[in-house]
């Protein structure tokens, strides 16, 4: 249990460390009239940092209005733009792109109902409109988004990282995750729908208190005494996986979907977030594995540092977020 302990712990900082590097930016082009768009460009923002990352539009588009508005992790600019000509086959460049490693998501809406949706890489800085949406781009770029969302999302991976050491058994811990899955797949699905909702602060607020109530958990197991996580890990995981699932869903309502591809994107989308968690299971179950066979002596304390840490950087969170109501 003492090298479980440091190897975790040792993910634990490194994943906080790199918490905000994965953030997309996004570029959405969206139809209001047959010659005039309304442009959203978000680029994530630490305090007054701001990535120099600059759309580039086509010359032949009249570009006005424009208006910025610097929130809180991220800059807002929006702006309207008058165009005769089809968007189809015309170039979008962010100049500066590849000299970040920044992701940037890119969504045309058309008054038809049709979207295209697409990730631009730092590599890969240039978006050729297309004519026609593309079914097998929505899914590459559904499951992208999907995996970067879960291992942008610490407050998820904490609360995984939390079940992974509580949870005995190997038949134990593959019932606890499938019922995670199928949780926060439910609420993601409803939500992103419009079947259900819930107010996004609450819904954050009570995703920290989770990770504080297992991180207790995990406290009292160590000490001995086996709380109801230990005995029915399935059961708490599937009841807190329903608020989890709400967290994916703001996100994914904030890109939106194609209108014309909603199940197709829906679905890989879920599919990326399961993808991501997997490997991130993976990760610190490979750990897990390596620190068993390296027979290291260490201190006493060592296996109190992943519960105290997890439990105190959520609570962190568990206050800041309902001090931001």
């Amino acid at each position: 249990m003492k090298n479980i302990s440091i190897s975790i712990f040792l993910i634990l900082i490194s994943v906080t460390v790199s918490a905000h590097e994965v953030r997309p930016a996004y570029f959405s082009i969206t139809q209001i009239t047959d010659s005039t768009y309304r442009v959203v460009w978000k680029v994530p923002a630490m305090g007054d940092a701001i990535p120099k990352i600059y759309p580039t539009l086509p010359a032949s588009w009249l570009v006005n209005e424009e208006k910025s508005f610097l929130l809180p992790g991220n800059l807002r600019r929006t702006y309207s733009i008058q165009t005769k000509e089809l968007l189809g086959g015309n170039n979008l460049y962010f100049e500066g792109l590849e000299k970040t490693l920044i992701d940037v998501m890119v969504t045309i809406k058309m008054l038809d109902g049709s979207q295209y949706t697409t990730i631009l890489k730092p590599a890969n800085p240039m978006y050729i409109i297309p004519t026609i949406p593309d079914r097998w781009n929505v899914v590459k770029t559904y499951v992208t988004l999907g995996i970067e969302h879960i291992l942008s999302g610490i407050d998820h991976l904490l609360f995984v990282l939390a079940l992974l050491l509580i949870t005995k058994g190997f038949t134990r811990l593959v019932k606890t995750i499938t019922a995670f899955t199928i949780a926060h797949s439910i609420t993601l699905s409803m939500a992103t729908l419009g079947v259900v909702g819930l107010p996004g602060p609450p819904v954050e607020a009570t995703i920290a208190l989770s990770i504080v109530f297992l991180a207790v958990e995990l406290i009292h197991y160590y000490r001995g005494v086996e709380g109801y996580t230990v005995r029915f890990p399935w059961i708490v995981a599937f009841t807190f996986g329903l608020l989890h699932g709400f967290g994916f869903a703001s996100a994914l309502v904030q890109v939106g979907l194609p209108q014309t591809e909603i199940p197709t994107a829906l679905l890989f989308f879920n599919v990326g977030v399961e993808l991501g968690q997997l490997m991130f299971v993976a990760v610190v179950l490979g750990l897990i594995w390596a620190s068993l066979k390296i027979k290291i002596s260490w201190p006493e304390w060592v296996k109190w540092v992943p519960p105290y840490a997890i439990g105190s950087i959520a609570a962190f969170w568990l206050i800041e977020r309902i001090v931001g109501f």
